[in-house]
């Protein structure tokens, strides 16, 4: 879930009652809660504002021969509008693209108070799960809470090398290419897109990495702390990489 970028979101048509499932993108609060922006002229809106049940789908099976032999999991709860700037702000900072029409009259963002879930893990790994199996508990940090904007902030501005070296050896993770992007181009910057107490979510054309911290963190103290050592970890990782290399 924290990895998504883009979600099935099912509702319940406002006419009939029918099952209607659309295409929607994603971000995540701290706590991990699915966010989303979406415009009161689609049909999911206009079905949520009627009846909030809604379910998001959420695919880990990219680059699984079989996907039904992958993970993947169901949220079920209530979808409800948010005004909170922490929601525009994670939102914004995951889905650059929605800057273009956040604040478009008609569009609004959402919440999903989750209920209930449904884990597939493959055939024969089926969990339910409750939401304490899938939201953390931010209760113990306050401090961390109130300063994640400008920790973020920070990160991007000032440590783009470091946010590299974590999604390159910390996470495994490349760059994705946007589909307009001109052969040859550069891949963009990794962006940092959130932070919790558990770790910090990455972004980079269309790719996102989740990297977590070694131990719980509740202060902007403590996470710079861990942002060190994930630092030199990953230029020992890098150097090792290099070093092999230059064997070959």
């Amino acid at each position: 879930m924290r990895q998504a970028l883009k979600g099935a979101l099912g509702t319940l048509s406002r006419d009939a009652g029918d099952p209607y499932v659309s295409l929607v993108t994603i971000a995540a609060s701290m706590s991990g809660a699915p966010l989303m922006l979406i415009s009161k002229l689609a049909w999911h809106t206009q079905n949520l504002m009627a009846n909030p049940r809604a379910s998001l789908l959420f695919d880990g099976t990219d680059g699984t021969g079989d996907p039904l032999a992958g993970g993947r999991v169901t949220v079920m709860g209530r979808a409800v509008p948010s005004h909170s700037p922490d929601v525009r702000r994670r939102f914004l900072t995951r889905q650059p693209a929605a800057k273009m029409y956040a604040d478009f009259p008609d569009f609004a963002f959402y919440e999903l108070h989750i209920e209930r879930a449904h884990f597939i893990g493959g055939f024969g790994r089926i969990v339910d799960l409750k939401p304490a199996d899938l939201l953390l508990d931010v209760s113990d940090a306050g401090p961390l809470m109130e300063s994640e904007a400008d920790v973020v902030s920070h990160m991007n501005e000032d440590h783009s090398d470091a946010l590299a070296l974590y999604a390159a050896h910390l996470a495994n993770a490349q760059p994705g290419t946007k589909p307009e992007t001109k052969p040859g181009t550069k891949p963009g910057k990794w962006q940092m897109s959130g932070l919790d107490p558990d770790g910090f979510d990455l972004v980079c054309d269309g790719t996102a990495a989740r990297i977590n911290f070694a131990a719980r963190v509740g202060s902007p103290n403590a996470a710079r702390l861990e942002f060190v050592r994930m630092a030199a970890a990953a230029r020992a990782l890098a150097n090792e990489a290099r070093a092999r290399a230059a064997q070959l």
